[in-house]
This record gives structure tokens, C-alpha cells and sequence, in this order.
């Protein structure tokens, strides 16, 4: 079974990063989007069972797109992995609904854990 997944970030870069940090040992259906409008725009055509998010992209951020989650039922787990560590920011998007919440640059083993510990792995 593949896990379909949305990357979210309006960094290449970080995308590629993202990516390459997923465990092995899983199959990935993969669809990538550069700001928070575009993965707006993806969920609202069709299914993910993981959002992997950044927080400070253009147009919509990803406070933005967790709002636009938020109330949905069929809503995906998402883990938000920012640069952007500020406590306050970390209480916003976990009572938006995310399931964690990753420091950039993110770490492959912390990546890991986070998909063990929601039943991924």
C-alpha cells in the first residue's frame, strides 16, 4: 500500500529535503506544492493520508492551511516542520490540528518517529 503524501513548502530545496528524509521502507505517492494556496488547492481535489507542512510560504501559510483543515472530517494527519520554533506558533497549529511539530533542518530519525508514533511505521 502506498501513503499518499502532500510536501508543502515554497522552498525546492526543502521539498527535496523533505522528501529524501522519508523512511525507506514505505511506499510514497508524492504530490509536491509551493505555497500554501496550492496545497489548498490539492486537498480540495483529492485525498492524503500525510501532509508534511512548512509554515512560512507565500500566498496562504501553513496557519492557513491548517484552518482550511481544521473542520474537515476526512482531514489528514499533518506534520508541520518549520524553521520557525516559537512556542506560540507550535500551540497555534497543534490546536489547528496538527500531530507534530519538526525544527528545520529536519532530522531523517526525528522524521521517523513522528510516522512510528501515528502508525505509519
Amino acid at each position: 500500500m502506498s501513503l499518499s503524501v502532500l510536501v508543502a513548502d515554497d522552498s525546492k530545496l526543502s521539498r527535496r529535503s523533505v522528501i529524501r528524509a522519508l523512511p525507506q521502507d514505505l511506499e510514497y505517492d508524492i504530490t509536491e506544492a509551493t505555497n500554501g494556496q496550492e496545497a489548498i488547492n490539492e486537498l480540495s481535489e483529492r485525498s492524503f493520508t500525510l501532509v508534511l507542512l512548512d509554515l512560512t510560504m507565500p500566498e496562504v501559510d501553513g496557519v492557513g492551511v491548517l484552518e482550511f483543515l481544521h473542520e474537515r472530517p476526512d482531514a489528514p494527519n499533518v506534520i508541520v516542520i518549520s524553521a520557525d520554533f516559537q512556542p506560540e506558533k507550535q500551540k497555534i497549529v497543534m490546536s489547528l490540528g496538527a500531530k507534530r511539530f519538526l525544527r528545520k533542518p529536519l532530522d531523517k530519525e526525528e522524521l521517523a518517529m513522528a510516522l512510528f508514533e501515528l502508525g505509519y511505521l
